[in-house]
């Protein structure tokens, strides 16, 4: 057990920060489970929300306010994928490295 947390989990590291970063992006982008499966429109999350704003935007005659409304929402919903992916990023191309690497 003790060589598999010294040896094993720090050769497992890079593949399982780039399977967590895969599946957070995932969930954070997923679209049509919570639009199918939510009636209230209090409950949409972020990628739903904005979809719906850009199709109001698009219909409706203020669409200029609503375009910068949709555009600073947007903002808003990468800025957790880009912190994780600069947090992890040492963890992930530390990992890419260590095989082109011939002692």
């Amino acid at each position: 057990m003790r060589i598999f947390w010294q040896v094993g989990l720090r050769l497992l590291g890079p593949g399982l920060v780039t399977v967590l970063l895969f599946t957070m992006v995932a969930t954070w982008n997923n679209y049509f489970l919570p639009l199918i499966m939510l009636s209230k429109s209090d409950l949409y999350p972020l990628t739903v929300g904005l979809a719906q704003q850009q199709s109001a935007a698009s219909a409706g005659s203020a669409s200029q306010a609503l375009f910068s409304t949709v555009i600073t929402g947007s903002v808003v919903a990468i800025l957790p994928l880009i912190i994780a992916f600069l947090f992890l990023q040492r963890y992930w191309q530390s990992g890419l490295a260590a095989g082109s690497v011939k002692e």
